[in-house]
């Protein structure tokens, strides 16, 4: 049996770890979110610190989430999907296949970070109150353009999967759950909660982007993560905050 993957994350947010989670949990994959343990058994917020700050670590991550995987040390949401995906049996065989749920992956990185930026337009290091004015106008923008020029391009996705003819749940890429589908589900979920508005009138123009949300989220292992305790709940420090000035 394999040692456990090591997820290392900010154990109080769901933020870009949790894109990692998703796909460990619906795998059904042995793994340990590091920060969230206890520091006498060598996990909690040390170890995490540790890959990032320590000079002996030959090959630094930029920031979290980071994977570690035996002697490999990874960063970034897009290349630990990228590594996982055919160890969990989340992504297509081909190479086509695989480059083409890691385009799309990207892609939801792209829009992750303006989701993030529209509500911290100018710094990260700031607070939101230091900079609400300018959040409010780029909020607008991304409500107006942004949300929906996204999410379009997500249903022409599905609609143009020829593996979707037919089928309730559609999947992003060919017939089988990816996961770019449990990361699509969860930009669905985030946007219901910091966007709630300005997000479902935005899906009545996707009922492809809805139709795949609602064939993740009858995943049974998938289910039983969301229901338990290991899903952390949106808050006000993660990716997806909710400032109801923001959604119009």
């Amino acid at each position: 049996m394999r040692k456990p993957y090591q997820l290392h994350y900010w154990p109080s947010i769901q933020g870009r770890g949790e894109f990692i989670r998703l796909a460990l949990e619906a795998a059904g994959a042995p793994y340990v979110d590091v920060a969230r343990g206890p520091e006498d058994a060598g996990q909690g917020m040390p170890a995490l610190t540790h890959y990032l700050q320590d000079a002996s670590v030959a090959r630094p991550p930029f920031a979290c989430p980071l994977l570690v995987d035996g002697t490999l040390v990874l960063g970034q949401t897009a290349a630990i999907l990228l590594y996982l995906g055919p160890r969990l049996g989340l992504v297509a065989a081909g190479e086509a296949d695989r480059l083409w749920t890691h385009q799309i992956q990207l892609t939801i990185a792209d829009f992750v970070t303006e989701v993030h930026d529209s509500h911290h337009p100018i710094g990260s290091g700031l607070y939101y109150e230091e900079q609400r004015a300018a959040a409010k106008r780029r909020a607008a923008d991304f409500r107006r353009h942004r949300l929906p020029k996204f999410l379009a391009w997500f249903e022409a996705v599905l609609e143009r999967n020829p593996k979707n003819k037919g089928r309730a749940a559609p999947h992003l890429v060919g017939v089988k759950l990816s996961y770019a589908d449990l990361s699509l589900f969860q930009l669905v979920e985030g946007l219901r909660y910091a966007f709630p508005k300005a997000s479902e009138r935005a899906f009545k123009q996707t009922p492809r982007v809805l139709a795949l949300h609602a064939g993740v989220r009858q995943h049974k292992r998938l289910a039983a993560y969301l229901a338990s305790e290991r899903r952390i709940p949106f808050n006000q420090q993660g990716i997806f905050r909710r400032y109801p000035a923001l959604d119009g």
